[in-house]
This record gives C-alpha cells, sequence and structure tokens, in this order.
C-alpha cells in the first residue's frame, strides 16, 4: 500500500528558506511570485491493506520523527 506524508509549516511560523526561494524565482525573473512556503514530502510504501492501521502508523511516525509538531502540521493521505 502506498502513502504520502506532507509536513508544512504553522501558519505565522517563520520560513527562512521559503523566502529565499522566493527571492531566487524573482531573480530568475518568474514574474508573479508572491511568496513561498516550503515543506517535505514523504513518499511511502507499507506491507498490508489495512488502511486504517496504516494510517495510525503514519500518525504515529509523524508524532515521534517525521514532524516537529511544534511549529509544523502534516498531512496522511493513503493510497496515493
Amino acid at each position: 500500500m502506498k502513502a504520502r506524508v506532507t509536513v508544512t509549516l504553522k501558519t505565522g511560523v517563520l520560513d527562512p528558506q521559503g523566502k529565499a526561494i522566493e527571492g531566487a524565482l524573482k531573480s530568475l525573473g518568474i514574474a508573479g511570485v508572491d511568496s513561498v512556503r516550503q515543506g517535505k514530502v514523504f513518499d511511502i510504501e507499507l506491507a498490508g491493506q489495512d488502511a486504517v492501521a496504516a494510517e495510525a502508523a503514519l500518525k504515529t511516525a509523524c508524532e515521534k520523527l517525521l514532524a516537529n509538531t511544534v511549529i509544523e502540521n502534516y498531512r496522511v493521505e493513503i493510497g496515493v
């Protein structure tokens, strides 16, 4: 079973890497970029077919390792 975990910074948390990317895009002449927020995407393959158990396991993984829940949000998608 395939899953995707997306981790993003919470609203209000400063994103210096996003600002750097924003500046680089503008310097490359890419118009219309108002702001950039960066994040992380994890594509994970899991054994088994129990989507509920897989989602629970990935939420535990996010809470313990994949996301810093003080400053980051995460989203788990099963079957992507």
